[in-house]
């Protein structure tokens, strides 16, 4: 069984937030994970879910940051991580596994955007390694833990970047081609939509899902090696360079941004579907290849037989082989 990608009524939109989503919701019980989530849309996606009841574990590659970011906040737990570090991700992923508790909730929000060429001790690019290897690895070894909840929902925290490229299967870690950093960019974001199609597809029948999205354009950190030109010349800044928020154009606040998340993680309205693609809290049009907007999700970022072909890349670049029986 496929979910169509087809918007459905949802009952929300673009103006959404994390609020509006939790809203009579009790995660009392449910056990999270949110990589990033001490900071810009993490920061507020852990917040909610604990709010919400979640106790909310956040993988940190800085946990003086982390504790900054989350201190006093109840039911939060921070552990070290580094995505880029398969003996970290293997070393979290044992503490976590080992406690017994099932885990409800998998949401891969950490990130990098358009940094220039640097790569991992294995060699690997660096965006495509940590946005979509790293998380491949995490939610591989995570498998008896979701498989145990039950009714997981996995969450890729994706973009609209995604249009900028699809997965260079001949190429991906940049070693014949010249380093372009949106295309890398664009590469992996396309990989985090692939990596919800494959995982939905082989994890379905234990009755976990899996979900992509792109939250909106929102300032954060995230943006660090994008120049204040580069930024006045996207649309993002009015003329005191101040922050413009238009959620009907994707400029949302972290609150909305958080939403799209949370939804694909905790809405019942998903029930019995996955696979897919989602923005503006429901789930995105398919759109051609050579669509100009930038809405919608493109053919490459969804295609099954690409999704099998990224799931066997993955295994054959992180060593970790990832059946989901």
């Amino acid at each position: 069984m496929t979910t169509p990608q087809q918007p459905i009524d949802s009952g929300f939109g673009p103006a959404t937030t994390s609020d509006d989503v939790l809203q009579g919701h009790d995660l009392s019980g449910k056990q999270a994970i949110v990589t990033g989530g001490y900071d810009g849309i993490g920061l507020e996606t852990t917040r909610n879910l604990a709010k919400a009841g979640a106790q909310v574990t956040v993988p940190a590659r800085s946990l003086k940051k982390a504790h900054a970011a989350l201190d006093g906040l109840a039911n939060v737990t921070i552990e070290p991580l580094d995505l880029l570090n398969p003996a970290s991700i293997d070393a979290f992923v044992a503490k976590f596994v080992e406690r017994g508790k099932p885990l409800h909730i998998l949401i891969n929000n950490a990130g990098i955007m358009a940094n220039p060429l640097t790569r991992d001790a294995r060699g690997y690019e660096s965006q495509f390694a940590t946005n979509h290897l790293g998380h491949f690895h995490l939610a591989a070894r995570l498998w008896p833990a979701l498989k145990r909840a039950n009714g997981a929902r996995v969450v890729a925290v994706s973009s609209r970047g995604h249009r900028r490229a699809g997965v260079d299967f001949d190429d991906p870690n940049f070693e014949q081609r010249n380093y372009e950093r949106w295309v890398a960019y664009g590469q992996s974001k396309s990989a985090n939509v692939l990596f919800a199609v494959g995982f939905d597809a082989k994890a379905m029948q234990h009755g976990v899902r899996a979900f992509a999205l792109h939250p909106g354009a929102i300032i954060t950190n995230l943006a660090q090696y994008i120049s204040k030109e580069d930024i006045r010349a996207s649309g993002v800044l009015d003329e005191n360079d101040q922050y413009i928020y238009d959620p009907v154009k994707a400029l949302k606040t972290p609150e909305q941004g958080a939403a799209t998340s949370l939804w694909c993680a905790t809405s019942p309205t998903l029930d019995g579907m996955g696979g897919v693609y989602c923005e503006d809290c429901n789930i995105a049009h398919a759109v051609p290849a050579d669509s100009t907007g930038l809405t919608g999700v493109r053919p490459w970022a969804i295609d099954r037989a690409l999704a099998q072909r990224l799931w066997a890349l993955s295994e054959k670049l992180t060593g970790v082989r990832a059946t989901l029986d």
